[in-house]
């Protein structure tokens, strides 16, 4: 028995000295830590987007007492190209961008005075392209979120008409324009890395254009009845744009859905079974409050030869501009342990300021 005893006695301690040689010949385990995002390198996307222009009218008879700015809301969508150089935590890069665009809109112009024809101005840029330079910095432990400035040349394409309005029976007169233009570009924006080949960014920019001189048709001044003679207006145009856009890095491989670093998986914490019913019921919810600033124009048009309107002549437009709302809605969800639920909502709203501006034309003095 006591023999017996010595052996167990001596196998175990061969069995620790042994374990500890081994483990003496081993270098220690160390996890690396994350790769630290690095974003030089050249980048291809995409971008959708969408905002507000105004292109403005210059006035050859004099001061108008109405209109002269052409309000284009604008959708967007278009592709980029750049490439950055990264110091540190600063980025600096260049970027090329061109957008087709959906944008049109109408409003009265050459409005010199009530007894002066006025004419219907419309405004519709379709092309946007710009190239700037960037500069950012990336923040986070890793890197991966890119806040920047970027500023440059601009070119838009603008099309579009003036056309005079209904004159009682005188010859109708419209010219057209369409013109490509240099103007500049500042914006802002925030970019962040998704995987190791891939980045998603949303982005604001401002971009002005000063305009190129297109020629008005003669129109008509009664009383005292008067022919003003074809003339020249100079337009401008500035846009406010927001875009989100998804980009594409050289060099990685674009079907890897994680970062090099990321675990494959995690395991789930220990937890009680799932239940397939839960006593009990539960509540949401909350308020949202909206302000707003809204237009509304009714146009109707003239009547042309042949019988058929033109919608580029009016007869008559009702405008209501500047409409400031301010609107609020309460909604609730109720859920009961039997999977039926209840929800609501309730809102309410108000403009409390804007302007109505009736025009007709075509009428005898003392009417219009």
């Amino acid at each position: 028995m006591r023999s017996g005893v010595l052996l167990l006695g001596a196998t175990t301690i061969a069995l620790v000295a042994n374990g500890a040689a081994n483990a003496a010949d081993l270098e220690p385990e160390v996890k690396l830590p994350p790769a630290v995002w690095n974003w030089s390198g050249g980048y291809i996307g995409g971008h959708l987007g969408g905002g507000y222009g105004r292109t403005s009218f210059s006035n050859p008879y004099g001061p108008s007492i109405y209109g002269d700015v052409v309000d284009t809301p604008v959708l967007l969508a278009g592709g980029q190209v750049g490439y950055n150089w990264q110091k540190n935590g600063w980025v600096f890069g260049v970027e090329l961008d061109a957008s087709g665009a959906v944008s049109d809109g109408t409003n009265t112009c050459l409005a010199a005075s009530g007894f002066v024809v006025s004419a219907n101005c419309k405004a519709g840029p379709n092309v946007f392209a710009t190239g700037t330079g960037r500069v950012g910095y990336a923040f986070g432990a890793l890197g991966r979120t890119l806040a920047y400035l970027k500023g440059g040349v601009a070119w838009q394409n603008n099309r579009g008409d003036v056309v005079n309005n209904f004159e009682g029976g005188a010859p109708q007169e419209k010219t057209h324009f369409d013109y490509g233009r240099l103007g500049g570009v500042i914006g802002l924006g925030v970019e962040q890395a998704l995987t190791s080949a891939w980045s998603v960014n949303v982005e604001y920019d401002y971009l002005h254009f000063g305009g190129p001189s297109v020629a008005t048709p003669p129109t008509v001044q009664n009383p005292p009845f008067a022919i003003l003679p074809a003339n020249i207006t100079s337009l401008s145009s500035s846009y406010h744009i927001g875009k989100i856009g998804l980009n594409y890095h050289f060099g990685a491989d674009p079907w890897v859905v994680r970062w090099p670093d990321a675990p494959l998986y995690a395991k789930a914490p220990a937890g009680a079974a799932p239940i397939a019913y839960t006593a009990g019921w539960s509540f949401e919810g909350g308020s949202r409050l909206w302000l707003s600033r809204g237009r509304f124009q009714w146009d109707r048009s003239a009547v042309a030869s042949g019988g058929l309107e033109d919608p580029s002549m009016l007869i008559s437009r009702l405008t209501y501009h500047g409409l400031d709302g301010l609107s609020g809605e309460l909604f609730g969800h109720l859920d009961s342990p039997w999977g039926v639920f209840l929800k609501g909502n309730i809102g309410l709203g108000r403009f409390d300021k804007g302007h109505m501006n009736d025009e007709d034309w075509g009428l005898p003095p003392n009417l219009s």
